[in-house]
This record gives structure tokens, sequence and C-alpha cells, in this order.
């Protein structure tokens, strides 16, 4: 199969949305009620699960049975999130290789889905297996390093830290099309992705940080002009721009004070970004995916007949 061109993966998400409004505003609808229903989880929270949320946002070093247990708590909120990132990005991938299948702006929740939130799961495990592992070699060579004095050894952490960092990367970059090819090819595919990725890391690194760079502009651009417009209004009317804050954040955590106008606004403005944030993100491992390996079979297509 034939490569691909980063420019052209990077800038895929912004294709498929602009040639697709009806799917793109579906995309949007379910992102801005995934928000509300948020905030309703978020009111009715139990102070336990509070509470280890907290925990976890804390400086204070949990120890590993509070780590478990805050990981317990808060399993249900984990879970919804992995069920949403899944469902979002399966919906890319549907739009990109099942154009036709058009039913509720390509979200779903199925067997895809299930299989992507598996693969996720098992991803995690294993960053956490690199991280520990890259990290576990690089203090072992600091270590030896520190036999010579503490000027070595301060080199060789500093080393250590970059080289941890870019194996972390270079694996990551490397196994990044395991979505797309669990999507595409209807089975967990954990390790696919290294085969199809040899020989490619850079390019597929430059189509990804091409497209957080560009989604990056667009994010900044748009709260640019929200928070100008919002204090022009603020202003306008008599206030002060430091007053716009305040128009975004809600005074306590009681739904009547998410029920104004400035935080439904930024909630909708918030939820077309995040729209198209899902898009640009997950389209660029799809048209990579494609260059290497080829359109996924289509086995609901008609065959043709023997003899």
């Amino acid at each position: 199969m034939s490569g691909f061109r980063p420019a052209d993966a990077a800038l895929e998400g912004f294709r498929i949305t602009r040639e697709n409004p009806k799917a793109f505003a579906i995309w949007v609808a379910a992102t801005f009620a995934t928000s509300v229903l948020s905030v309703v989880i978020d009111i009715n929270l139990p102070d336990s699960v509070r509470q280890g949320l907290t925990s976890i946002s804390a400086d204070d070093t949990m120890t590993a049975r509070q780590f478990v247990d805050t990981l317990i708590l808060i399993s249900p909120v984990l879970v919804l999130g992995l069920v949403i990132q899944s469902i979002m990005a399966a919906a890319v991938y549907r739009l990109i290789f099942r154009h036709d299948d058009t039913r509720f702006g390509y979200l779903r929740l199925g067997a895809d889905e299930l299989r992507l939130m598996a693969l996720s799961v098992i991803y995690v495990f294993l960053t956490i297996g690199l991280v520990v592992g890259a990290a576990a070699a690089a203090g072992i060579v600091a270590a030896v390093f520190s036999l010579a004095g503490p000027t070595p050894a301060a080199l060789a952490a500093s080393v250590g830290v970059f080289a941890v960092l870019g194996v972390v990367v270079y694996v990551l970059v490397r196994l990044s099309l395991a979505p797309v090819a669990t999507f595409a090819e209807r089975r967990v595919a954990v390790f696919e992705s290294w085969g199809l990725t040899r020989g490619y890391f850079w390019p597929l690194l430059g189509a990804y940080v091409l497209a957080l760079a560009c989604i990056a502009v667009i994010g900044f651009l748009i709260l640019t002009v929200f928070m100008g417009v919002t204090g022009a209004i603020v202003v306008g009317t008599g206030g002060q721009l430091n007053d716009v804050k305040a128009l975004i954040q809600p005074k306590d955590n009681s739904l009547s004070s998410y029920l104004s106008v400035g935080i439904i606004a930024y909630t909708l403005i918030s939820a077309v970004f995040s729209a198209l944030y899902n898009a640009v993100i997950a389209s660029p491992g799809a048209v990579a995916y494609r260059a290497l390996h080829g359109e996924p079979p289509r086995p609901w297509a008609a065959q043709p007949e023997a003899g």
C-alpha cells in the first residue's frame, strides 16, 4: 500500500465535518446532552465520591490503598467517560469507512463501541507498564552514573527523563492505529498497528502534531471571540470586564446556578468545539490506516454469484 500525506491526514477531520453538516450537528447535540448529563451527575454525586475526586486532585500523595478505594468510588464516572469517548471515536470511523450508514448521525452503542472500550482498557494497562518499565530502566542507569559523582548522576537523570518520554511517544505512535483497526476489522486488534506503522513513525507523528496544533488554534480563536462578545455585552449593559468570568461559572453546586444564559451559551460553544475536536483527533489514524492497510471489508455488500 502507498503511504499518506501527513497534512491530508491532519486536516481530514475538518473536511468531514464541513462535508457532513447534519452528522456534525448531531454530534454537537449529543455532546451538549452529555455536558448536561455531566452537570446532573455532578450535582447528585454522593459525598464519598466527591471526596474521592478531591483526593485525586489534591497535592498530598495517596497511599496505594487510598488510590484503589478512590478508583472504585469514581469507577462509574470513568466508565461513562470511556463509553462517550468510544461512541464519538466510532462515529468518526463509521463516517469514514461506512459512509452510507448514516443513521443517528453515525452514533451507536454496540459491538464496535464495546471493542473500542475493551481496547482502551488494555492500552491503559500497557501504557502503565511501559511507563513503569522505562522509568525503572532510566533509574537503574542514573544509579550507575551516580557512582561517578553527583554531576554525571544529574545529567543521566535529565537524559533519562527525555529517554522515557521518547520511548513512550514512540510506542504510542506505533500503536496508534489499533483503535481504527479494531473498528475496521471488527476485532480487538491490539498489536496489528505495530506492523502497519513500520517506517511511518515520523509521518504519523507529524500528522498528529499538526492536527493538535490546528485544533488548538481553532479553540483559541473560538474562546477569544466568545469572551470578546461576552465582554462587550457585559460592558454595554453597565457591567465590568471582571464580571465576565462570573457569567460562565456556576455560583454553587445547584441546578439553578447552571441555568443562566452565560453558562448555557458557554456549554453550547464548548459542545461545538468538543465535537470538532473529536473529529479532528480521530480522523488522522483512519486516513493512515486506509492508506497503509487498504479499505476494510464490507461484509454487508452484495457478493458475486457463483458460476
